[in-house]
């Protein structure tokens, strides 16, 4: 584990050394207590009755902070992982507040590789923005046909005998001032379904993508002590969250804290989504995404299930299905049917 807190906090591995792990639960030594987290570097053991411990309750939602919190030193988050790889190690991020303007760590949390460090497909990002483009756009180009042009009624000259080609309308397509033969005929609809498995595939390259880019961050409320714009502003820039920043809950937005969404509102550039809206073209729009920690179960869950989900069976389970519907003798069933067992 302390290789990867290295790699994410840029702290040295020394500096965890102070760090013993129980179970699930990591606690820190009283004599690191009160010290810098760069100077971490006692090999001292700690007891499993150590105070300075947070942890999360997923079930009740409930947050428990010892005494020690104040003192503003970062701390272990226990957290169940749905659907652990035992292949792949998951993947580590900080547990922020943004009740206070200081940077303050409540804790470290294990995040789920699948979801927040996939392969980064472009392609997928780039068929979910196309999608979510294009979606709900309605073409109201409308060109006018012969039949709608204004005039034209009578035949210009008569069939024969004049020496000239034979036309009868001054408004068919091939005239000046006539109708057009393929033209747009709008409103046209450019709506279509992208797979819910492209969908869900998008979401996890977007959160992966943000988190690999240092721009996902996980707060444990959207509580704030003001509903001064101001305040939001100053926190940004202490924190260097850039010029526009995406804030998501699972609850709706009417029910966030008014504090906040007063903030929110005075600023153009920052916004406020539900968990349940959340989507790639809103993050990769934004410079920051910050997600709290029921948003963080909440897309584990459901992005875990489009993923486990789409699992297809082997072609084992179905040759007694597959061998009635073919009417195949025995003896080529047991031919046709070995080649693909062997290919699966």
């Amino acid at each position: 584990m302390f290789p990867v807190l290295s790699r994410i906090t840029g702290i040295s591995t020394r500096a965890f050394s102070c760090l013993t792990t129980h179970g699930n639960k990591t606690v820190l030594n009283s004599a690191c207590r009160g010290r810098p987290l760069s100077s971490w570097s006692c090999h001292l053991k700690a007891s499993p009755a150590c105070p300075c411990l947070i942890q999360w309750n997923k079930n009740t939602s409930n947050r428990s902070y010892s005494s020690e919190q104040a003192s503003g030193l970062p701390m272990i988050t226990s957290r169940d992982l749905l659907h652990p790889d035992p292949t792949v190690e998951p993947i580590q991020a900080w547990l922020e507040t943004i009740n206070s303007l200081e940077d303050n760590k409540l804790g470290l949390l294990d995040l789920h590789p699948h979801v927040f460090a996939t392969f980064p497909r472009l392609d997928i990002l780039h068929r979910n923005v196309l999608w979510q483009r294009n979606y709900k756009r309605i073409s109201m180009a409308k060109a006018k046909s012969r039949a709608e042009v204004r005039g034209g009624g009578k035949k210009p000259w008569r069939q024969k005998g004049t020496g000239r080609a034979r036309h009868g309308s001054t408004r068919s397509p091939i005239w000046i001032g006539g109708g057009k033969a393929l033209g747009p005929r709008g409103p046209r609809s450019y709506w279509y379904v992208l797979p819910e498995k492209i969908r869900a595939h998008g979401l996890r390259v977007a959160l992966t993508v943000k988190y690999t880019q240092d721009d996902l961050h996980i707060v444990d409320s959207l509580d704030i002590p003001s509903a001064d714009p101001g305040y939001l502003q100053d926190l940004c820039k202490e924190r260097y969250w850039g010029e526009s920043v995406l804030f998501v809950d699972v609850q709706d937005v009417e029910e966030m804290p008014l504090n906040f969404l007063e903030a929110v509102n005075g600023i153009k550039t920052f916004n406020v989504l539900s968990a349940e809206g959340l989507n790639v073209y809103s993050m990769l729009k934004h410079k920051t995404l910050v997600l709290t920690l029921d948003a963080v179960n909440l897309l584990e869950q459901r992005l875990l299930h489009y993923l486990y989900s789409y699992s297809t069976p082997k072609l084992t389970k179905n040759l007694p299905i597959m061998k009635t519907q073919l009417g195949l003798d025995p003896y080529h069933q047991e031919r046709l049917f070995r080649t693909q067992e062997t290919e699966v």
